[in-house]
């Protein structure tokens, strides 16, 4: 199976220029549409590529303007967990889930279940976690009908909530951009700008003033900062990414939706390293080469904040948090090795980081092929 670097798509509104659904899809394995009109559920779930194994992704619960966003979407988020996975050396593939609708009003054991009916008529191409929008309780109903879910409750067996190591990971990885740009691989008495301390972004605020960082944070939730601030008395607040990106920051930590980083962000950016635990960060693959020009270290998305993938993928074995978080904690080293080899070649560290993954995925998934149950 050929495997083709991340292409970055916008969901434009279709016209006679715009792109099929077929043409969207067109590196991708499979795509399936779901829908239980009794329970509201309507779903796409999307695998990639099952070169490596079986495909591995979480469920996002998100209100999208429209399908096509949704199938957009979700066609980007697996096909960054197949390089994901690759570059984490993991044997699995790369697939993501999206269910239409506002969770807090759609959310139901029903719809749960009807989802997991889905996910078990797949027969395990396709393992299913949390993402933005779900929780581990979530993945214990929609376990009642499929056993091919992980990022379960400690209480049923599972890993519990994988923001833990996510977080745990962008700061590894932070720490090897640190390393690269000042010397050492300390964040102490450096300013960080962390966008959205939600579930990653809290767990990376605490990391960050244990190692002495001067923490500056942003989230469109007020209850969210306000938390933060509760738990870090030190940690300021300002209102806006806008004006978070403003600041005179050393490092800047996008940790909400995708596509955070575009050419107007950069033309402002102080900050001299991007390192988040956001996903699909590049609003397209030309920021790339945009930051490396105004000599900013951008630590790969996919690469930086695939602790939750690792803690995930780890529960399939009989989860250990250690374990995990020894596994978790390599990320600091791939991190440097993404660093050196666009060092080296003389390319975006976007660049390099696809590239490892995509040896990784000709070399090992030129023996497996397309898995099958």
């Amino acid at each position: 199976m050929t495997q083709h670097a991340p292409q970055r798509y916008s969901a434009a509104p279709s016209g006679p220029s715009a792109p099929g659904l077929f043409d969207l899809a067109a590196d991708h394995e499979q795509v399936v549409h779901c829908l239980d009109s009794a329970t509201g559920l309507r779903a796409i779930i999307a695998i990639h590529s099952t070169a490596l194994g079986p495909a591995l992704g979480g469920t996002r619960f998100h209100s999208y303007p429209d399908e096509r966003a949704a199938l957009v979407d979700a066609l980007e988020l697996s096909r960054g967990m197949t390089y994901k996975a690759a570059l984490a050396g993991l044997d699995l593939g790369g697939g993501k889930a999206v269910i239409l609708g506002d969770p807090a009003q759609l959310r139901s054991e029903a719809l749960l279940r009807a989802y997991g009916r889905f996910v078990q008529s797949l027969g395990g191409r396709y393992y299913t976690a949390c993402d933005v929008g779900t929780f581990s309780a979530d993945m214990d109903e929609v376990a009642r009908e499929s056993r091919f879910v992980t990022g379960r409750t400690v209480a049923h067996g599972g890993a519990g909530d994988s923001s833990v190591l996510t977080a745990y990971g962008v700061f590894q990885g932070m720490r090897a951009a640190a390393e690269t740009v000042w010397g050492e691989p300390s964040l102490a008495g450096r300013v960080v700008g962390v966008a959205g301390v939600g579930k990653v972004g809290r767990h990376l605020v605490r990391h960050l003033v244990e190692e002495g960082a001067h923490v500056v944070v942003t989230d469109v939730a007020p209850t969210a900062t306000a938390a933060v601030v509760t738990e870090h008395a030190d940690v300021r607040v300002v209102g806006t990414t806008e004006a978070l990106v403003a600041e005179r920051l050393d490092v800047y930590a996008p940790c909400a939706l995708g596509h955070a980083l575009t050419d107007e962000v950069v033309d402002v950016l102080r900050a001299r390293v991007v390192c988040g635990a956001a996903n699909n960060q590049l609003a397209h693959e030309g920021v790339a080469k945009h930051l490396d020009e105004r000599g900013i270290l951008y630590a790969p998305d996919y690469c930086v904040n695939a602790g939750g993938l690792i803690q995930v993928a780890d529960e399939l074995e009989g989860f250990s948090f250690e374990r995990a978080q020894q596994r978790a904690e390599g990320i600091f080293d791939t991190t440097r090795r993404v660093f050196a080899l666009a060092a080296a070649e003389e390319v975006t560290t976007a660049h390099a980081a696809d590239r490892l993954a995509e040896q990784r995925i000709r070399e090992v998934g030129r023996l497996r092929g397309v898995w099958l149950p």
